[in-house]
């Protein structure tokens, strides 16, 4: 379950990240949709490392040595 959260995590940011990069070719700079998509992928990556940091806390998540 959580490795399925993490990735879900991943993929949304992998998709705001590429819907920014289309916005920067399409709307050329007209509007402000590459912005707000920057701005979700920046606050999702927040918010997972966020969630990450709290579940290795809290033993939820138990961290390998590599």
């Amino acid at each position: 379950m959580k490795t399925l959260l993490i990735v879900g995590f991943l993929g949304l940011i992998v998709y705001n990240l590429g819907a920014a990069l289309y916005y920067m070719l399409v709307d050329r700079g007209e509007s402000r949709r590459t912005v707000r998509a920057l701005t979700r992928r920046i606050a999702l990556s927040v918010l997972l490392i966020a969630l990450v940091a709290v579940g290795i806390h809290t033993g939820f998540i138990k961290p390998h040595g590599v």
